[in-house]
C-alpha cells in the first residue's frame, strides 16, 4: 500500500495485469487491474516499491525503550497505523498515529519504530512455511541490525503487532531464543511485552477462499497464498507456533502479553478474526469496536481503543522501572 495515491505496484508487459495497493490495510479493499498499453515502449519496466525494513518514526534521544510496529497481511508500515478521512476528519490522518498521537509520558521514554515486510507476493509463493520465517528471520535480523547501529542491542523491546504480522512477531522472538548467535539472541532477552491486535492465533477463516464474497475476491486473489494457508484454521505450522509461543511465555515468566480483538465486522466480508482466535488464554484480552481494518487506526486521542493501548503501553513501561 503506498502512500503515494496511483503509483504502479506492478508493471511488467502488456500482457500481464498492473495491480495498484488498496488504500487500507483490510480484506474488502478491491486491487484495481489495467494491461499496460505501451506493448513497445522503450522505458523498461519499473521494480515494485514498497517499504520494506525499519523505519524511524520519532526518534528519542535517551530512550529506555523501543516500541516497534508490525502491520498485517496486505499491510503498510506506515499507511497500516494512519487513519483515513472520517465524520471527525476533515482530511486523512498526515502520518501514521503512533507518530502524531503519543504523549510525551512516551515519546520521551521511547524510540517509535515501524516494521514493513512485503506481505503483497504476486509471484508463485513458496511453501507457506517458508514465507512466514522468510518474513520473521528478515524481521529479526533487520530489527538487530537498527537497535546494533544507535548502541540499543539490549534496550527493553516492545512490540505492537496487527493481524499477520503478530504471527511474524512470534516466530521472530521464537528464532531469536534459539539462535546460534549471540547478537541475534539479544532481540528475545530484550523483548519485555508484545501487544496482539486481531492475530490470528489459532487461524482466520479468511484463508478459505470459497467462503469470502465475489466483491471482496480482488485482494485476496493477489495475495501469497502460501501466506494465506497459514492463517487456515488447521494449518499445522500456526498450530506448532502457538505451542511454541504458549511454552515460551510459560517459560519467560516476565514477558507481558495484551490481546486486542475486534468487534464488528468488514463490509461484505464479515469477522476476519474471531475473539477466541485473537486472544490467549491467562493473558489479558480487550475488544476494540471497530472491524479488523479499522482497529489499528485511532483517529484522535479520545478514541477509546488508544486509550485502552496506551494504557497497557505506560503500565509495562512504569512496571520496568523507567519512570521518566
Amino acid at each position: 500500500m503506498s502512500e503515494v495515491g496511483h503509483r504502479p505496484w506492478f508493471n511488467k508487459s502488456s500482457k500481464v495485469p498492473r495491480v495498484e495497493p488498496p488504500s487500507g490495510d483490510h480484506v474488502g479493499s478491491k486491487l484495481q487491474f489495467s494491461v499496460e498499453a505501451s506493448e513497445g515502449s522503450q522505458n523498461p519496466p519499473s521494480a515494485p516499491l514498497f517499504p520494506d525494513g525499519v523505519e524511524v518514526l520519532y526518534e528519542c534521544p535517551k530512550a529506555a525503550f523501543d516500541i516497534c510496529f508490525i502491520h498485517g497481511l496486505t499491510g503498510d508500515r506506515r499507511t497500516t497505523w494512519t487513519a483515513p478521512k472520517s465524520t471527525w476528519t476533515a482530511n486523512k490522518q498526515p502520518a501514521p498515529w503512533p507518530q502524531e498521537l503519543f504523549p510525551a509520558e512516551i515519546t520521551t521514554r521511547a524510540r517509535i519504530l515501524t516494521y514493513g515486510y512485503d506481505a503483497y507476493v504476486l509471484r508463485k509463493s513458496v511453501a507457506s512455511s517458508n514465507r512466514l520465517r522468510d518474513h520473521a528471520t528478515n524481521l529479526l535480523n533487520n530489527l538487530t541490525t537498527d537497535r546494533a547501529s544507535c548502541s540499543a542491542s539490549s534496550r527493553p523491546l516492545i512490540f505492537i503487532a496487527h493481524s499477520l504480522g503478530g504471527l511474524v512477531c512470534k516466530m521472530a522472538i521464537l528464532l531469536s531464543r534459539n539462535n546460534p548467535d549471540t547478537h541475534l539472541r539479544e532481540l528475545f532477552t530484550s523483548t519485555k511485552g508484545v501487544i496482539f491486535m486481531g492475530t490470528p492465533h489459532k487461524g482466520s477463516w479468511i484463508a478459505d477462499w470459497s467462503k469470502i464474497p465475489a466483491k471482496a475476491l480482488g485482494i485476496m486473489k493477489s495475495t501469497n497464498k502460501g501466506l494465506l494457508t497459514v492463517l487456515e484454521t488447521e494449518n499445522q505450522l500456526i498450530q506448532s507456533l502457538q505451542l511454541d509461543f504458549m511454552s515460551m511465555l510459560r517459560g519467560s515468566g516476565n514477558l507481558k502479553v495484551t490481546c486486542f480483538y475486534e468487534e464488528l465486522p468488514l463490509p461484505m466480508v464479515g469477522q476476519v478474526v474471531c475473539k477466541e482466535s485473537a486472544t490467549l488464554d491467562g493473558y489479558n484480552s480487550i475488544g476494540i469496536h471497530a472491524n479488523h481494518s479499522a482497529m489499528v487506526k485511532f483517529a484522535s486521542k479520545e478514541d477509546n481503543g488508544y486509550k485502552s493501548l496506551l494504557g497497557e503501553l505506560q503500565r509495562w513501561m512504569d512496571g520496568n522501572g523507567y519512570v521518566a
